[in-house]
């Protein structure tokens, strides 16, 4: 490609970004790197007998990789990449559909494919794109004023449910059945119509723990737990709010925390507890605040969207950033059950910094379009 080509393709993509979106997506990845530094050092030289920075060093080449997938996405053209939300819908879906026969097994949960250079958890790769599937059903020309694509859209949630819970992994159940509640509502369907499918998530969900104690047991143990501190094994979600607490609004320093080498999985599932704990809780909430301030922006550029499929596309990914982003940090503070929810672009593991990113340059994407009236 001529130089000049090139240039003139940066100049035009600069012009069109969302500047302050992208400089808070990256604010986000390096903020990851930092903690994963801080917080898998010791778990690797002195728990797993690997050099101190194993974890460190593969975080680092999946951000790289996230980072270069942001951008990827972020640079297509619109037109091409909502052509292309059905079939990456339908790969990941595939992917997704795999891992009950090929999946690989971790701590009772089958979640994983194993594709050798790493464990690729297909549901971080499908949440936004279910979103987009389901606003692309939403704003079908030929539905357009028919109710039967809310029934539509509930299939495709129940199909993705079923896969999820069969796994099983609750908390990305709740999340996407959250994300799919708002994005329904935003579209303009009738209150009804949400308190019907939740009613019917409710009772499928309470069939299942009836039918069948012994696989979806869990779900009932750790709703239990929750409200009765005296049942059950609440050392995780203790521990997370102990160092909570003792990290207090300063931190008691960099490297100075135990949360992470008394809890496994602490630098995925309790990242803002680790964080908290070494570098105060003023740290915690300047991190959710940059969710909600890219949450803003997003808004912000959809009441200067036109067009009704990207309106609600950019609504339904502001919903489902925001909704893990709090479900993590509500675990962490024991105000929400153990979910296993990891904090996107900051917790350890590939599938999840790769799902952030995919989100990232959908966003991206869907903001450059239009500039905004008041900057």
């Amino acid at each position: 490609m001529p130089k000049s080509t090139f240039s003139f393709l940066f100049i035009n993509y600069w012009r069109k970004i969302d500047k302050k979106i992208l400089l808070s997506f990256f604010i986000l990845f390096f903020l990851g790197l930092f903690f994963s530094y801080s917080s898998t050092s010791s778990l690797a030289g002195e728990r797993l007998n690997k050099v101190y920075y194993f974890f460190f060093i593969k975080h680092l080449i999946y951000t790289l990789l996230a980072i270069i997938i942001m951008l990827i996405i972020s640079f297509l053209k619109t037109d091409l990449l909502v052509k292309l939300v059905i079939p990456l819908f339908v790969i990941s879906f595939i992917f997704l559909a795999l891992v009950p026969i090929i999946g690989v097994e971790v701590k009772g949960a089958k979640r994983w494919i194993d594709l050798y250079f790493f464990r690729l958890q297909p549901i971080e790769i499908l949440k936004p794109f279910f979103i987009l599937m389901t606003v692309k059903i939403l704003t079908l020309e030929k539905l357009k004023n028919s109710q039967i694509k809310y029934i539509f859209s509930f299939i495709l949630l129940g199909s993705v449910l079923i896969l999820l819970i069969d796994q099983p992994d609750l908390g990305q159940s709740i999340l996407l059945t959250g994300s799919w509640v708002a994005t329904v509502f935003i579209s303009g369907v009738s209150l009804m119509y949400i308190f019907v499918f939740f009613l019917i998530f409710l009772i499928s969900l309470s069939s299942l723990l009836y039918i069948f104690p012994e696989k979806f047991g869990y779900i009932t143990n750790r709703l239990i737990a929750f409200f009765d501190s005296s049942y059950g094994d609440k050392f995780q979600s203790s521990s997370a709010l102990d160092a909570i607490k003792l990290g207090g609004l300063t931190g008691q320093g960099m490297g100075e925390g135990i949360l992470k080498e008394s809890v496994p999985e602490a630098h995925t599932d309790y990242v803002i507890a680790v964080i908290s704990e070494e570098y105060g809780s003023i740290a915690s909430i300047l991190i959710l605040s940059i969710f909600l301030y890219i949450s803003f922006r997003i808004i912000k550029n959809c009441f200067n969207q036109d067009n009704q499929y990207l309106k609600i596309s950019l609504s339904g990914l502001a919903t489902l950033l925001l909704f893990q982003a709090f479900i993590h940090a509500g675990v962490n503070t024991s105000l929400l059950p153990t979910t296993g929810m990891t904090l996107p672009f900051l917790s350890y593991g590939g599938s999840s910094l790769i799902g952030s990113a995919i989100l990232a340059g959908l966003v991206l994407n869907y903001t450059k379009n239009k500039v905004y009236l008041y900057d």
